[in-house]
């Protein structure tokens, strides 16, 4: 029989790479800076923008509700920077343009992979369930690119999309919240203590009352994260593989075993972009974690 969750899981690293490498991308904040966002601050605030442009219309709150790890400081900053629809689109079509650069110079195998996938990607995506994924069915409403290379890249990103808004409704169910999670996280992860919370922005004051509200919940010892806490973000990693196996049960066993043979290597040279760019620690979904 198929094992839908390892498959998953496998790809689930690809699709994460596939997108994530451009949030730091050199290229990317340069055009964000030209584009007028400030100096010094361009990356994280052209990310937030970038990404939140299918649903930047319904406004800050919307976003953070949305983002779910991201410090909502942040999202609520470039909302004070960008006050039209049109200084949020500029800042996609500039994503997109550092993307579709950006992967030809820094992993050229993918070319072809995310061309030759895209109407699978899309007919998969198209079937996909949007009850409770917002941020998945702002971004399916996006006319598709007319540039096959990015056509390709946007349907995984709402591959992307869906999954991370299964993962934070099992997130929102287990009873964390925005700085919570990202503590559990950075614990399941074995990252020195606060660092992924702090690399999202979250304030001191919210990450000091996220380890008090795990303490609470026998989750957190001081500020460790303790073996039941550990368990806890565990089941939720494996809960999220074994409820995102829909897209690839639409692609079929072949297709989609195909998809981690061709993508990985070029991921690899991405993941190793993001090594360069931002850190070895940035990226946590699509590393692999040590054994604990």
């Amino acid at each position: 029989m198929t094992d839908w969750f390892e498959i998953t899981r496998r790809n689930a690293r690809s699709v994460q790479t596939t997108i994530g490498w451009i949030f730091w991308d050199p290229g990317a904040i340069r055009r964000y800076e030209a584009a007028g966002l400030p100096p010094g601050l361009a990356g994280p605030l052209g990310y937030i923008a970038a990404r939140c442009a299918p649903l930047a219309s319904s406004g800050p709150e919307a976003v953070v509700a949305a983002f779910g790890s991201i410090s909502p400081a942040g999202i609520r900053g470039v909302f004070g920077l960008l006050l039209s629809q049109e200084r949020f689109q500029e800042m996609w079509s500039a994503r997109d343009e550092a993307v579709a650069e950006g992967l030809r110079l820094h992993a050229p195998g993918i070319v072809d992979p995310l061309v030759e996938y895209a109407d699978e990607l899309w007919a998969a995506v198209e079937q996909l369930p949007l009850v409770g994924r917002t941020f998945f069915g702002a971004h399916l409403a996006v006319p598709r690119p007319a540039d096959p290379l990015l056509s390709g890249w946007h349907a995984v990103n709402c591959l992307r999309e869906w999954r991370g808004d299964t993962h934070w409704a099992l997130v929102v169910a287990a009873g964390l919240g925005h700085a919570e999670a990202s503590v559990l996280h950075n614990g399941w992860l074995g990252y020195e203590p606060d660092w992924l919370a702090r690399s999202r922005g979250t304030a001191t004051d919210d990450i000091a009352a996220a380890w008090a509200s795990l303490a609470q919940r026998g989750l957190a010892d001081g500020r460790t994260v303790t073996a039941a806490g550990v368990a806890l973000r565990q089941t939720l990693e494996d809960d999220t593989d074994r409820l995102t196996s829909l897209p690839w049960e639409l692609i079929g066993e072949a297709r989609s075993l195909e998809f981690a043979a061709r993508f990985e290597p070029p991921c690899e040279l991405l993941l190793r972009r993001v090594d360069d760019t931002a850190g070895v620690n940035y990226q946590p979904a699509s590393r692999v974690r040590a054994p604990r």
